[in-house]
């Protein structure tokens, strides 16, 4: 579900940021790993993550529900990606962590990159997964990526009301889309109606209309990142699943190499995996994220 810890922050006039922290608290003697979870999805997509023993043992996971997802709220009904980096940012001043590694899961990738680039010297590596640093440009879909706005509109436009929807539910269509996209094969019956009553959830009456609307503004209408990924200078591993529905594999392995100020930047397809590949493969991103923080946790 939705998280059930929040902190306040000051971007946009306030923020009320949902989170989940392992063990309850922060522990610096631990690094600390951030976990952007993607499209409509909560922290709960991270319970794989917060359930290993190997993860916890070694980092702070903490988890953030970026704005228009899970428990987030804010005081402006408009924001963007930007915004939900600037947060995040301010959400570890507010917890007292001063460095942090940054993972992020399809829209989550894109949050995390742009934290690299607003503080460098606070981000010590990147962890991106299912995800594209373009937009869904005429290139990148020539090659293998999906087309929201064409997809995706017709939603867009049935969620803007110039009068109150205090009935509003977020449809089981688009409910089941979120579901059969991110967790493809791996979208069991029991997962997927876990993630429908998470969504009607979250997303009922005006306040659950607005957001859920301005979350997809977000996607729709977001700017690509690909001339500004010469800046990061972390350490980037890219993993993304051969079955990766909006994506796919083309694109992933010319934008790993645009990374040219990163130490390190590797790209690693997982044979299988689906959107979200953190649930859908747990296991290998766990080995990627320790790797990453054993040889760059300063």
């Amino acid at each position: 579900m939705a998280a059930t810890t929040t902190v306040e922050v000051p971007h946009l006039g306030g923020i009320t940021v949902g989170y989940a922290l392992s063990g309850g608290a922060y522990d610096p003697a631990k690094p600390t790993c951030v976990l952007i979870n993607s499209m409509c999805t909560t922290v709960s997509l991270y319970r794989a993550q917060f359930a290993d023993a190997a993860l916890t043992d070694v980092l702070n996971l903490l988890a953030i529900e970026p704005l228009g997802h899970g428990a987030t709220r804010c005081a402006t009904e408009h924001f963007t990606y930007w915004d939900s980096a600037v947060m995040a940012l301010q959400v570890l001043d507010k917890l007292g962590i001063d460095k942090a590694f940054a993972l992020g899961t399809s829209q989550g990738g894109w949050i995390v990159a742009r934290m690299a680039l607003l503080a460098p010297h606070r981000i010590q590596g990147l962890v991106l997964l299912g995800t594209s640093m373009d937009y869904e440009s005429a290139d990148s879909r020539s090659k293998g990526c999906w087309d929201p706005k064409t997809l995706l509109t017709p939603f867009y436009d049935k969620w803007c009301s110039r009068t109150p929807t205090p009935d509003f539910v977020v449809d089981d269509v688009w409910c089941g889309m979120v579901g059969s996209i991110g967790f493809g094969s791996s979208g069991t019956p029991e997962l997927l109606q876990f993630w429908t009553e998470t969504l009607k959830g979250v997303y009922r009456g005006d306040e659950g209309r607005k957001k859920l609307k301005v979350a997809l503004a977000c996607l729709l209408d977001r700017d690509g990142l690909l001339r500004r990924l010469r800046d990061i200078t972390c350490p980037v591993y890219w993993l993304q699943g051969t079955e990766d529905v909006p994506f796919g594999t083309k694109v992933p392995v010319e934008q790993i190499k645009l990374f040219t100020a990163s130490p390190e930047a590797t790209l690693t397809f997982v044979e299988g995996g689906g959107h979200y590949l953190n649930a859908t493969n747990p296991k290998e991103v766990a080995a990627a994220l320790l790797q990453l923080v054993k040889k760059y946790q300063s």
